[in-house]
Parts: C-alpha cells; structure tokens; sequence
C-alpha cells in the first residue's frame, strides 16, 4: 500500500489525510509539535494514518507533502528530503510570513523557494488552490464531464507525472503549468484561485493571466 508523508497537520494536510486514506493510502502526518499532538487526528483517521517525526513521515511517504506556514520552511530538515517527491501546498500571505522580498517583486514563487531549500528534491507545486474542505469531497471518476482540475508545476517532469496519478486517483484532472516558476499562475489573487474548475475552465483561466506586484 503506497505511503503519502504528510508534513503539517492543518486544514489542508488533514484534508489530503483523509483523502488519501478513502483511496486505500497509508499516511504518516508530523507537525511542529510532535507526534503526541496528534493522537486526536490520528484516532480519527483510523487505522490507515498513524503520527511521526518529520523525518519518519518523510522516509515513510513514496510522495511527501509540505503543507506549513510559508515562513516556517526554513525549518525543514535538507538531508531527509533527497530525492523525494514534494508536493507544495504553500501560499504567500505577509500577514502570517512577514513580507518576503523575493515574493514581493516577483523575483520567485513560493514552490521555488522550497525548492530551493530543498535542492535535491522534486518540487511540484499542488494542493493550493483548492479550499481544504473540498478535497476529500469533490472528487470524481476520470472521463466525469464536470470532474474538478486542479492545477500542478513542476521542473521533473517524472515528478509532475507522480503527483499528476496521484491526483487523479483522488478523483482530480490534473493541469500542468510548466516550470515551478509559471506557479504563481494560481496563487492567492489569480483568477483561479480556490475556483471550482473543470480542465477547460482551468486552462483558459491561466493561459493570459497577469501577474500583479504582491500586496
């Protein structure tokens, strides 16, 4: 049974959790606080979730998902996410990070700045545009007319196609963007963010949208 690494115990780490595991995955979920924090989650997620350090959710998931505060990433250990694939739920809200210079001028993206923490492994922007709450719910089957596309980015291509089956399995079309640095495309305060969207709907959304200076 494949593992997914779940690094954050919020609203979207909890959701993938439960996602995940109503689609016959394991998960190991760690927080800042330590596995004894999440004995509640855990006992409600059942038996198929159990809680870990960071670096024990990292080695167990075959995909691993960074869904923290955006100023917290520097606080991620280097040397345990080596060649892993890492699906990047983040985010930039100054209000929770402080203002972050790079993201302010649009010199980076959020997904290129945990990449960049984490240079040896597979960053592939997901998760982040779509309310917590939706996504155990609004999957549907592939070839669905109305199935809900949600966007990825990424610089390995083999890494996007990992993440890309993952979603699907979850009942989601995936849309590549391209490069980490065509993520902003779905960011906070584009138009499709948190929109419901088909893979069309998806596609015209982000294929002539303009990036704005971050307030």
């Amino acid at each position: 049974m494949t593992t997914i690494g779940i690094i954050g115990s919020g609203n979207i780490g909890s959701n993938v959790a439960r996602a995940a595991i109503a689609h016959e995955y394991e998960v190991v979920i760690a927080n800042s606080r330590g596995p004894e924090s999440l004995s509640d989650l855990v006992k409600e997620l059942g038996d198929a979730a159990s809680a870990g350090t960071v670096d024990e959710a990292v080695h167990a998931g075959e995909l691993v998902l960074v869904a923290i505060p955006l100023k917290a990433i520097g606080d991620l250990p280097v040397a345990p996410f080596e060649d892993k694939v890492v699906m990047d739920a983040n985010n930039y809200y100054p209000q929770r990070d402080g203002r972050i210079p790079a993201l302010d001028t649009n010199a980076s993206t959020t997904s290129e700045l945990l990449q960049e923490h984490l240079p040896h492994s597979h960053v592939v922007k997901a998760f982040n545009n779509i309310p917590a709450k939706d996504i155990p719910r609004d999957g549907q089957p592939s070839g669905d007319d109305d199935r809900r596309a949600l966007p990825i980015a990424g610089n390995d291509h083999a890494a996007k196609v990992r993440v890309a089956e993952f979603l699907d399995t979850l009942g989601y079309d995936a849309l590549d963007l391209g490069d980490l640095s065509e993520s902003w495309k779905v960011e906070r305060d584009t138009p499709s963010y948190v929109k419901r969207t088909t893979l069309d709907e998806l596609k015209e959304l982000t294929a002539d949208v303009e990036r704005v200076q971050q307030a």
